[in-house]
């Protein structure tokens, strides 16, 4: 038929001519496109061929919904007209005059596919925790060419992102990955990131973005207000902490005791010396973890003793350190002293006592000061062991007739105990010696139950030894004048009211010193070794071998003190008394007790 066709129109002598034909276009998917194709003259059928298949017959294109010819026919118009194209439409096209026996030159339709909107994994908002590296995949599925990946942070291209497509199964679009790998130290949180697709149906790309969420363990700061600050002074301690998640907890700890009443970002607290070594510590706790900040607060207090001071006792001639330390804020200075004197021995903590001597003995005071904040001191004794000595006044005073007592103040270390009376005829039985211990040494008194005119003309040897030495004072008994009865009143009188002017000054004074001084203090009797000894000139000659004595106090000691009354001569008597603690023996010249 169509060869009929042909041969007709050659046999009319009408010659067809195409004076419009298809070009090659390309389209982006769902635009709408016309093919061209005009033939003047030529009123034959008209074909279009897709890929070598004609789409119909004339304009009848019914199978092609989406394909219809337009165009004026009488003037020889045959236009094809795609609309909404899509990738099927992607093909060769021809224009066929049937009875002409002409066609077209073949036009390529290209159909771009812009890629579908880029989706970055774990987006919109990507959090990962401080110091981790970030990792970011953008996808742009479905392109038609493959489309291109860029990501951009503030207005410029980050570099060194990785690509990879993927053809699918039509065999005509195609999907790319990038991934870009970012260092903890090139990205902060807040911060958007941009995956931008294009292809050359959308030169201009398709943007999906991420922001940054980079999640930290609290980040906290611990001020104190005031500082420095005095002891027994308010302050506020405030945590301020900066969390991503947010915070969820705060705890309060001082030292390693919980602060378990306060919950909340702040802490007050009237602050002591404990808030200048102790810290406060502040926890702040997300969902991450917890941050533990702590501070110390300058706290300004006097000195507190750190290292008490220790009383020492030691020999003639050896070294005594005394170690005394202090704390205090600011910076104390420390000063070492011997009570009574206003020499400075030391400035350090450590005080040392070359070669002592028996004056070296007494009170040292270690003395801190903090400028103007306070002081404090502490006091400790020098005890050195030594020969005693012995002060006593040597004439001491007593009435006839009435009880006598000679004291004797030894000072000796060790300590003496035991006292020998040697008494030049037999009065023995009227003595008693007793001994007290203080603080400053030992008193030992020799009391006479009845004053004869012969104890005043006797010369009494007190004498103290022991390991290290001895020492000896003579001591003489004088006869006190009687006073007038009115006499003796008045001075009664104005010594009670004295008495009472001063009690109330003096009281608190007294039981201290009491206290203080008698701390310890004991009848020495059963402690300290007494022996009085009466000897007559004949007896002691005849009796040179007799060497023991009976003892009525028993105690052992290196030290003892010595009683000695010398150039008495007369007769021996019994005075026995219920409170002597001598029991006279008429026919023996010695008495021990």
């Amino acid at each position: 038929l169509l060869h009929f066709f042909v041969s007709f129109f050659c046999f009319l002598g009408v010659e067809a001519v195409f004076s419009q034909q298809p070009q090659d276009l390309v389209v982006v998917a769902g635009q709408p496109v016309t093919l061209p194709c005009t033939i003047p003259g030529y009123h034959g059928v008209v074909l279009w061929i897709k890929d070598g298949l004609a789409l119909g017959v004339g304009r009848d294109l019914s199978g092609y919904p989406r394909y219809t010819v337009i165009g004026d026919h009488s003037s020889g118009e045959h236009h094809l007209r795609i609309q909404r194209v899509e990738l099927m439409d992607d093909a060769l096209f021809e224009c066929q005059a049937v009875q002409a026996a002409m066609r077209s030159r073949p036009a390529r339709l290209t159909v771009l596919v812009p890629p579908e909107n880029p989706v970055i994994s774990g987006g919109p908002v990507v959090s990962l925790r401080a110091g981790d590296p970030l990792n970011l995949t953008c996808h742009a599925d479905n392109a038609k060419p493959a489309a291109s990946i860029l990501w951009i942070r503030n207005g410029e291209v980050l570099n060194g992102a990785m690509y990879s497509k993927t053809l699918l199964r039509d065999g005509r679009r195609e999907s790319t990955v990038s991934t870009l790998y970012l260092s903890p130290s090139n990205i902060e949180t807040g911060q958007q990131i941009i995956c931008r697709a294009s292809n050359k149906a959308v030169p201009n790309g398709k943007e999906s973005s991420v922001t940054i969420d980079i999640q930290h363990l609290p980040l906290v700061n611990l001020s104190v207000e005031p500082q420095p600050v005095l002891e027994g002074n308010l302050v506020k301690f405030h945590c301020s902490a900066k969390a991503n998640p947010p915070v969820t907890l705060y705890r309060w700890a001082k030292g390693a005791s919980i602060i378990k009443d306060v919950t909340g970002d702040t802490y007050e607290v009237m602050v002591d010396h404990s808030f200048f070594t102790e810290p406060v510590s502040c926890e702040v706790t997300n969902p991450l973890g917890s941050t533990n900040i702590s501070r110390n607060v300058d706290v300004y207090f006097g000195p507190r003793m750190a290292a008490e001071p220790q009383s020492l006792q030691v020999d003639l001639g050896s070294d005594a350190v005394f170690n005394c330390a202090w704390t205090g804020n600011p910076s104390l200075t420390i000063v070492w002293m011997k009570r009574g004197s206003g020499v400075v021995l030391s400035n350090e903590n450590i005080l040392t006592l070359k070669s002592v001597r028996q004056e070296d003995a007494g009170k040292y005071v270690c003395r801190a000061v903090v400028p103007r904040v306070g002081a404090g001191e502490k006091e400790v004794s020098l005890t050195v062991n030594g020969p005693p000595t012995i002060s006593s006044t040597q004439t001491q005073q007593a009435l006839h007739g009435e009880k006598g007592q000679i004291k004797c103040f030894i000072r000796s270390t060790p300590p003496p105990d035991r006292i020998e009376t040697v008494l030049e005829s037999g009065t023995s039985g009227r003595y008693t010696v007793e001994t007290v211990n203080t603080d400053e040494g030992v008193i030992s008194t020799l009391t006479m139950s009845n004053i004869v005119p012969a104890d005043f003309q006797t010369i009494y040897n007190c004498t103290a030894w022991n390991s290290f030495g001895s020492d000896t004072e003579i001591i003489r008994l004088k006869e006190q004048e009687s006073l007038p009865v009115a006499v003796i009143i008045g001075i009664a009188v104005g010594a009670f009211v004295a008495v009472i002017v001063l009690m109330g000054t003096i009281g608190a004074f007294c039981c201290t010193r009491a206290q203080r001084n008698l701390k310890g203090v004991v009848s020495a009797k059963n402690d300290i070794r007494v022996e009085i000894v009466h000897k007559d000139h004949n007896a002691v000659r005849e009796n040179e071998e007799h060497a023991s004595m009976k003892q009525l106090m028993v105690s052992v000691s290196v030290t003892a003190f010595y009683f000695s009354l010398l150039d008495v001569q007369y007769t021996p008597r019994r005075e026995p008394s219920p409170e002597s603690q001598i029991k006279p023996y008429p026919e023996v010249t010695g008495l021990t007790c």
